[in-house]
């Protein structure tokens, strides 16, 4: 009858001589491609420098009135007290602002569907919302809306939609893409939300700043970071990984909507930044870069 066979215990390691290791594990040990809680919060950290630095100009002019006014208080206590209130009055109202900067992005998703001409059948939707349901437990995500829009380019995006969330997906991406490619593309757009980039990038798409100004705010190189969280989600890199490749391979016509202003305005949101642009090997968000770190991870 045949030995079987047994764990070798600590002692026989330590009677053949190697040192007996013991196991340690470290508590605050976090996987890598697991949004932690400070990266979300360096993302709101830069939303609110954006908001504060569009005040900058306004909070310099009032404080300097306040601190003349408080200078005077050798003249009258009143200058004083009244510098305190310009002060005072001023922060309640730029507390006011920023809040109202960080709220902008939230009407972008009912911008995006009066832009968009919406399309697919009621089995597109099905599919759509079967692949949405089964990862939005992944990430976290609740009360999506799904929006598929007639265009022949491949394309997605995950937006504020008021106090909701509504997710944009061209028709030629939803039946083009094989299953695994399209849950990569989900996976990725909800990965954004995970990391909130969601807010900055949809501030970004509405507001007035040069392209190079809204590149800065929508966070450069973050969907790089987003295919890293969501191939890590979904266990399949190739998946999300073929959907990327399909991006770089395919051309924009004139009459596409990513050929246009608006999306000129609104890249930074969507899945692919670099629709219609040449390829650069030096932006991490170029879809060819990011296919190929996908098709070696």
């Amino acid at each position: 009858m045949a030995t079987k066979n047994r764990p070798r215990s600590r002692r026989s390691h330590q009677r053949d001589g190697a040192p007996y290791v013991a196991p340690v594990l470290d508590p605050t040990w976090q996987s890598p491609y697991v949004p932690s809680s400070a990266e979300r919060h360096a993302h709101v950290v830069a939303l609110r420098r954006y908001a504060v630095r569009r005040r900058l100009p306004a909070t310099i002019g009032v404080g300097v009135v306040a601190l003349v006014l408080i200078a005077l208080v050798g003249v009258s206590v009143w200058f004083a007290l009244a510098g305190v209130l310009v002060a005072v009055v001023y922060a309640w109202d730029l507390r006011r602002s920023l809040v109202g900067i960080e709220s902008q992005g939230h009407r972008l998703g009912v911008t995006m569907r009066e832009s968009f001409s919406l399309a697919g059948t009621s089995s597109d939707r099905a599919r759509l919302g079967t692949i949405l349901e089964r990862l939005a437990a992944t990430f976290g995500v609740d009360g999506v809306e799904t929006m598929i829009f007639d265009d022949p380019v491949y394309n997605a995006a995950l937006v504020p939609s008021g106090s909701g969330l509504s997710f944009f997906v061209s028709v030629a991406a939803l039946h083009d893409f094989e299953l695994i490619e399209l849950e990569g593309v989900v996976a990725h757009c909800f990965a954004r939300h995970r990391l909130g980039l969601l807010e900055r990038q949809s501030v970004a798409a509405v507001s007035s700043l040069s392209d190079e100004a809204r590149r800065e705010l929508s966070s450069p190189g973050s969907a790089y970071r987003a295919d890293e969280v969501a191939a890590a989600a979904i266990r399949y890199p190739l998946g999300l990984a073929g959907a990327l490749r399909r991006c770089a391979e395919q051309s924009v016509p004139a009459t596409s909507f990513f050929a246009g202003a608006n999306y000129a305005q609104w890249r930074g949101i969507f899945f692919n930044p670099s629709s219609g642009r040449v390829t650069d090997l030096t932006d991490l968000d170029d879809v060819s870069v990011r296919a190929a770190a996908l098709e070696e991870w």
